[in-house]
């Protein structure tokens, strides 16, 4: 399993660099492992936060390893229902 952290502020700014980040440890982790994503420090962010999950989501599984979210923050899950990904994203508390 591989254990991803996202950083305290995600937003529009911040999409690209993140998602480069993630991406470059997504493409590392061996095939079929799980892609887990901390989102413990997550203290501002936009509707990009989702944008970059959903591709990390995208490109995980084109690796064939399942991705999850976990210890996600209340606005992150609002966000996720608002535009109805949370079960697409797999968000765990």
């Amino acid at each position: 399993m591989s254990m991803l952290a996202l950083p305290a502020q995600l937003t529009l700014r911040d999409a690209k660099v993140t998602l480069a980040t993630l991406a470059s440890a997504i493409a590392a982790a061996p095939a079929g492992s799980t892609i887990s994503v901390d989102a413990s420090a997550l203290t501002y962010i936009d509707s990009s936060a989702l944008a970059v999950l959903l591709e990390c989501r995208r490109q995980s599984e084109a690796r064939r390893c399942p991705f999850e979210v976990h210890h996600v923050p209340l606005r992150l899950a609002e966000l996720a229902r608002l535009y109805g990904v949370q079960d697409v994203l797999a968000l765990q508390g």
